[in-house]
C-alpha cells in the first residue's frame, strides 16, 4: 500500500476579497445617493441675517472714573489728589448718577500687599456694583 502524501495536494484555501469590496461599495453607493436625495428635500426658511452696521452702537460710552492706589496707601484721583474713602465713595456716587453705562477702574500699585487693594476694591464695589473693576498691568 503506498501512502498518497497529504503535502502534495493539500493546498490552503484562498479567499477572493474583490467581489466582496464591490458588494460593499455598492451598498455604501447606495446610502450615499439615498442620504443625498433625502436632505435635499428639506425645506429652508429664510432668515434676516444682521449686518455689520447693526451691531454698532450711536451711543459712546463715558470715559472710566480711574481711582489710584498708591504704595503709601493714599487714594488718588486723575488729578493726583490724596482723598479719603469718604469723598471717594461720593465721587464714585456722583459720577455712576451722571454715568449709567460708566466704569470705575482701581490702579493699585504693584508693591501694595494685594489684601489691602482687595479690600479697597471690595469697599467699591458696594458702593458701585457691577461697573467696578481692578486694573492690571500688561509686562
Amino acid at each position: 500500500m503506498r501512502f498518497k502524501s497529504q503535502h502534495k495536494g493539500s493546498q490552503m484555501p484562498e479567499l477572493n476579497l474583490v467581489p466582496m469590496m464591490d458588494v460593499l461599495m455598492t451598498i455604501l453607493i447606495f446610502f450615499i445617493i439615498l442620504s443625498m436625495t433625502f436632505t435635499s428635500g428639506q425645506k429652508s426658511v429664510n432668515v434676516t441675517l444682521p449686518s455689520a452696521d447693526a451691531g454698532t452702537s450711536q451711543e459712546k460710552n463715558p470715559d472710566p472714573l480711574v481711582v489710584g492706589l498708591n504704595d503709601k496707601e493714599e487714594i488718588l484721583l486723575a488729578d493726583n489728589k490724596a482723598i479719603t474713602k469718604e469723598e471717594l465713595a461720593e465721587e464714585m456716587k456722583t459720577y455712576l448718577e451722571s454715568n449709567t453705562k460708566g466704569a470705575v477702574i482701581l490702579k493699585a500699585d504693584k508693591n501694595l500687599p494685594y489684601e489691602k487693594v482687595v479690600r479697597l476694591l471690595g469697599e467699591m464695589r458696594d458702593i458701585g456694583g457691577d461697573s467696578v473693576s481692578l486694573a492690571i498691568e500688561d509686562k
